[in-house]
C-alpha cells in the first residue's frame, strides 16, 4: 500500500496561487471561517514536502517553523543537509517521492510550489485535491496548473463553506 500525496492549498477563483511577486496577502485577508479545514487535513499528514521558495516564503512570514510535528522535506537546488526540523534534498524529486510513497507513514502534504507540483502532474503523484477557492480574480500571478499537463479523472468528495471561501476536496481515480 502506497502512501497518498495531498494538495491542500488556497487559489484565485481564476486559478492562481500567488501573484507574480509570490504575495499571498490577498489570500491571508481573505474572510474565512475558522481554520478553514487546515487542522483536520493537518492531522492525516505525518510529513510535508515544498520547494525552497515556498520554505523561503515561509520562513520570512512566521517567527516559527509551522510544521515542527512533521517530517519535512524541502527540494532545493542550492541548499543540502538538516536544519531544525527539515531535510533539504537534491536531485530527481520524483524518484524521491516515490521512494518516499513506499515508506510506512500516513498521507504526505505537498506545501507547494508550483514547479514541484507540474513534475508530480507530470507523473501523476496527485492522489487527493483540496482546493479551498477565494474570491478574487488576481488577473495575472504563479497558476496552480501549467499547461500542458495529462488528463487525470477525479471524484468529488466533500464541498465546505468557509465564510468567502469554497473547498472542494476531490480523490484521484487511479487505473488499477
Amino acid at each position: 500500500m502506497s502512501r497518498e500525496i495531498v494538495v491542500f492549498i488556497g487559489i484565485s477563483l481564476d486559478g492562481f496561487i500567488a501573484k507574480e511577486n509570490d504575495d499571498l496577502q490577498w489570500l491571508e485577508e481573505t474572510e474565512g471561517e475558522g481554520d478553514n479545514g487546515y487542522t483536520d487535513m493537518y492531522q492525516t499528514i505525518d510529513t510535508v514536502i515544498m520547494g525552497k521558495r515556498t520554505f523561503d516564503y515561509i520562513m520570512e512570514h512566521n517567527d516559527t517553523f509551522p510544521y515542527p510535528d512533521k517530517k519535512c522535506y524541502v527540494f532545493s537546488k542550492s541548499q543540502t543537509g538538516k536544519v531544525e526540523h527539515v531535510e533539504f534534498v537534491q536531485g530527481d524529486l520524483v524518484a524521491f517521492t516515490k521512494n518516499l510513497k513506499q515508506q510506512p507513514g500516513t498521507k504526505i502534504w505537498m506545501v507547494g510550489g508550483a514547479d514541484i507540483l507540474d513534475a508530480f502532474l507530470q507523473e501523476q503523484l496527485v492522489d487527493e485535491w483540496i482546493i479551498t477557492i477565494t474570491p478574487h480574480l488576481l488577473g495575472a500571478g504563479i497558476p496552480l496548473f501549467k499547461q500542458p499537463r495529462p488528463f487525470e479523472d477525479l471524484k468529488l468528495l466533500e464541498i465546505k463553506r468557509y465564510g468567502q471561501m469554497v473547498q472542494m476536496h476531490y480523490k484521484v481515480k487511479k487505473e488499477a
